[in-house]
């Protein structure tokens, strides 16, 4: 027992540790908001409470909601949102948690502190891992709810405890409320409880306590958008943007209906973000795992991964990488979901050793992926965001700093919500003081009478978007609107600033006053097709 008690002490300290360094290093060199999806997830968590509008409303239908609710505390700290602060701490807590459920389980289904060491290690020293695992994004939440879901079940397996079953329920809403393919999980986790369960109406009381979070989802888009299913082919849903992508001429993603490229690319990006050494030690430890009955683990990882296989083929979410057409850079972190299933068959490994080589056994497994890593550390994760994030990056920052020196609390700013959000944050300015396509009739009443209902003494906009066009529009009867900034970068779409004001601001100035040569990035903020 006061060897467990230490083991498990030890591998906490060491989780917590990787963790904060890696947060504080991705911090102080700016990477936290480089992902899109990152800026968009913290001002979604952001809008919840500061906003005209604030509510469950502003949670949206999209993207499941446990990873803004969990940053809601933080992002409430005008620094720390200002910052990106706010995005590192749930992030990184998340992904100390994901590392030590997994030790747990490892211990638990190996009944070995050296190969549940080897795998905490194996994952807590992905480069790729340890990137996502310092954003606001929605890989550690579920990595942490999945490690959670597996140790869980394990246990309720060793124990018949109830609190093992609530603990396993608890997981899989968590895991259901930040991705899809936490609901993939629940019909494989109920009969795995079903066949181990000695009293059978505790499997079923598990299914029926894990449908919480598909339910709760669903009622939320019926009563937000009159369809339950608004987050699966609704206009703002991976499925809905790339029908109309079809619908514009664009060719289908590699893997829409076809099996064998869905696979190839996968596997293709696993490679990359896994790495050889931690898979070639994962694909030999999957027999040394199923040899010591342990299937359990290899069957509950497997599932992510073959989610994501089914998504490429029939949902239109693709996964681009830069060895295969189009060679470029687009969703790799989806190859993440294979982390979890490779550390814990790399660990099985070590119970093919005596137990007084198992520590060395351990050590050694741990190695080997972790120095290929410092031979070679390019995360393709960040290589992604990046290429694909460089230009939003340099026009945010752009209008940012012209918004910071004119713009005055209460002013109030019109604007599209999206990418332009971090224009707001960057520049300080409250998402209350805003108007944006979230806020319902407001909004609507602004674009369809601005002469009445637009507000605001400034606006964002897109050049030629609907609220430059309002704004075009609204010169007729006012109110009457100002170009005064106008933000060219190559690659991206012009940024126009507006102010109701005249004579106020100086004459409209480009980009270079603000961003150089950054005007001359080829890069932008979707994959290049």
């Amino acid at each position: 027992m006061k060897s467990r008690i230490l083991a498990l002490a030890c591998a906490i300290l060491i989780a917590a540790a990787i963790a904060i360094t890696a947060a504080r290093w991705s911090f102080t060199h700016g990477y936290v908001l480089n992902d899109g999806d990152a800026e968009a997830h913290f001002n979604i968590a952001r809008r919840i409470l500061d906003s005209r509008t604030p509510g469950p409303e502003q949670i949206g239908t999209g993207w499941l909601p446990l990873t803004h609710i969990l940053l809601i505390p933080f992002v409430m700290h005008a620094d720390w949102w200002q910052t990106g602060l706010a995005g590192t701490i749930p992030s990184a807590a998340c992904f100390a948690l994901a590392a030590l459920f997994l030790f747990a389980a490892a211990q638990r289904a190996f009944h070995s502190e050296a190969a549940a060491f080897a795998a905490m290690l194996v994952f807590l020293l992905n480069p790729n891992m340890l990137f996502l695992a310092t954003a606001p994004m929605t890989e550690p939440v579920f990595a942490a709810s999945a490690a959670a879901l597996l140790f869980a079940t394990l246990w309720f397996r060793d124990s018949q405890s109830i609190w093992a079953l609530l603990l396993a329920a608890a997981a899989s809403n968590a895991a259901s409320l930040t991705r899809y393919e936490g609901w993939f999980l629940i019909p494989f986790a109920a009969l795995y409880l079903l066949i181990v369960a000695k009293n059978k109406w505790l499997a079923i009381l598990f299914g029926a306590l894990a449908s919480l979070a598909p339910l709760a989802w669903l009622a939320h888009n019926r009563f937000y958008n009159g369809d339950a299913l608004e987050f699966y082919h609704g206009q703002w849903s991976a499925l809905g943007i790339y029908q109309r992508q079809l619908a514009l001429g664009m060719a289908r993603y590699p893997g829409d209906h076809d099996w064998r490229k869905a696979v190839q690319y996968y596997s293709t990006a696993v490679q990359l973000v896994v790495g050889w050494p931690a898979l070639i030690l994962g694909a030999l430890g999957i027999f040394a795992a199923l040899w010591k009955r342990a299937w359990w683990p290899v069957l509950l990882l497997l599932l992510s991964p073959v989610f994501y296989v089914m998504g490429m083929h029939s949902t239109g979410n693709p996964i681009f990488v830069p060895t295969l057409y189009p060679h470029s850079y687009y969703n790799t972190r989806y190859a993440l979901a294979a982390l979890p299933l490779t550390a814990i068959c790399a660990a099985a490994l070590v119970l093919l050793f005596p137990k007084k080589w198992r520590w060395p056994a351990a050590l050694i497994v741990a190695a080997i992926p972790a120095t290929a890593w410092a031979v070679h550390p390019e995360s393709i994760c960040w290589k992604e965001t990046e290429v694909n994030s460089a230009t939003r990056r340099q026009w945010t920052r752009a209008a940012a700093t012209f918004l910071a020196a004119h713009y005055h609390p209460g002013d109030g700013i019109i604007f599209p919500f999206g990418d332009m959000t971090g224009v707001l944050r960057e520049a300080g300015i409250p998402l209350r003081e805003s108007l944006y396509d979230g806020n319902g009739a407001a909004f609507a009443m602004a674009l369809e009478r601005p002469d009445l209902f637009l507000q605001p003494r400034w606006a964002l906009a897109f050049s030629g978007d609907r609220i430059a066009t309002t704004l075009l529009r609204a010169a007729k009867r006012g109110p009457h609107y100002v170009l005064v900034a106008t933000i060219i970068v190559k690659g991206a779409p012009v940024i126009e600033i507006y102010h109701r004001d005249r004579g106020v601001l100086r004459p409209p100035p480009l980009c270079e006053q603000y961003i150089g040569q950054a005007c001359d990035s080829e890069s932008n903020d979707h994959p290049v097709h």
